[in-house]
């Protein structure tokens, strides 16, 4: 059952029950005819196809930016800039793609050998709550350019806005949502011809498995627990600044957020001063009122698994220098902008990734000492360095077993460059060119 919520008041917004197996293989088998048709049009009718949707979404903004705020939870002007980056990226793509996709000669003793990038066919993509429209086309639109049809499982609490999202899609695009019930997974794996999952490692793992039981390309997008590093020349005031913009965004709850704060001990407490002062301004309310900065958490049960991370650090010697208590008298799963200094390897929340405002301060006696903690992690989506020497900053770049390094600025995603991980955040990329080649067939063809 696919249950939706509102994130104050805990009032039913939406139901939908999931599809049996043999409707979801109907649905399947109808959206493959449809795929079939859809990459024998070329490349820029699809894309015209898209830029019609984006202009759809771009008259229904404020509806569903309104239902993002009251089914997640996310301040209002975070639910806006979600919309907008979506309709951005569809714009992006279509002008992007024919250039892409387009046939490349090489030469070689044949007379003609070319490189075609031609569509796999009918993708399955498994997509989580926190950004419900963003990460669906993050995923959907660079395969649709290639001439794939998708199919999108969306996560059980977001329901509604899926709902309202896919029914601006159009009849001219192969995009369909599948209610898939969890049990029927594994049977849609294998009837589909790959897998994008953005979502937990733990979830991740068990999905890839499948995925190479049946011999199918996947995408995984998973978890995060980004280090921000801040060496002993860093601009203090800028680093504290960004740091509470970063990790306390959308409530703690993306996966490419500032978590690990890995500051030098030189500089750590004028930075805890500098950064209590940010956070404490940070105020809590409904998501929908525009003095509202800090939303509540998606669910009872996230807050919980938070709460209990921050017990089980203080109980392991870290220090609790703001927040750390669920407030009380509040409709909705608020938690306080948290800070933990003094974080040891003893603490779960050294190894674990904290899906919530919560800042984690790890203290580096030098610069080797900050690249050991960075890189003692589990995670490797994402990392930031702040210093005044930028030659200090790319040799520490290039030590960081991370997918992107930015140097002076929060880590975040670009339409233009590739997003993804190493180790436990997963494998493969979105966004860019890079994003276009994850689901195509690149075939050689050689004439004598």
């Amino acid at each position: 059952m696919y249950t939706s919520y509102h994130a104050i008041t805990g009032e039913v917004l939406f139901n939908h029950k999931s599809q049996t197996k043999a409707e979801f293989g109907l649905q399947y088998q109808q959206l493959v005819l449809q795929q079939y048709a859809f990459a024998q049009e070329d490349v820029q009718s699809r894309t015209q196809h898209l830029l019609a949707f984006a202009q759809r979404l771009e008259q229904a903004k404020a509806e569903l930016v309104h239902q993002i705020c009251i089914e997640v939870g996310r301040c209002l002007c975070e639910c806006e800039a979600e919309i907008s980056k979506s309709i951005a990226l569809i714009r992006y793509y279509a002008h992007l793609a024919p250039e892409l996709l387009a046939h490349k000669t090489i030469a070689t003793q044949a007379s003609l050998s070319q490189v075609r990038f031609e569509p796999l066919g009918t993708l399955l993509a498994a997509m989580p709550w926190n950004y419900p429209v963003w990460q669906i086309l993050r995923f959907a639109i660079p395969a649709l350019c290639a001439g794939n049809a998708c199919l999108v499982k969306p996560a059980p609490s977001v329901g509604k806005i899926s709902q309202m999202l896919f029914n601006l899609v159009g009849e001219d695009l192969p995009l369909q949502l599948a209610w898939l019930n969890n049990n029927d997974i594994e049977y849609a794996i294998s009837k589909t011809q790959a897998l994008a999952f953005t979502g937990s490692t733990k979830t991740g793992r068990y999905l890839a498995a499948i995925a190479g039981r049946h011999l199918r390309k996947c995408v995984m997008e998973l978890g995060g627990s980004n280090a921000f590093i801040v060496l002993n020349d860093a601009d203090v005031e800028q680093a504290a600044s960004e740091a509470c913009y970063s990790r306390f965004r959308d409530a703690g709850q993306s996966c490419n957020a500032a978590k690990r704060l890995i500051v030098h001990n030189e500089i750590a407490d004028d930075f805890i001063t500098a950064l209590q002062q940010h956070c404490q301004k940070l105020q809590m309310g409904e998501p929908w009122l525009p003095t509202t900065t800090l939303a509540p958490l998606h669910r009872q049960d996230l807050r919980t698994a938070v709460h209990t991370q921050v017990q089980d650090a203080v109980a392991h010697g870290a220090q609790c220098v703001l927040g750390g208590e669920i407030p009380k008298d509040m409709s909705g799963w608020f938690y306080p902008a948290t800070i933990l200094d003094k974080v040891n390897s003893d603490c779960r929340v050294y190894h674990e990734e904290v899906f919530g405002p919560v800042a984690i301060i790890l203290r580096a006696r030098d610069n080797a000492h900050a690249l050991n903690l960075a890189n003692d992690n589990p995670f490797g989506l994402g990392a930031s360095i702040y210093t005044q020497n930028t030659h200090t900053a790319w040799q520490f770049a290039e030590q960081l077993n991370v997918g992107s390094v930015f140097i002076n600025r929060h880590t975040s995603s670009d339409l233009r460059l590739p997003f993804g991980g190493v180790k436990d955040s997963g494998f493969g990329r979105e966004l860019s060119e890079f994003g276009i080649y994850e689901f195509v067939n690149v075939k050689t063809y050689w004439q004598k």
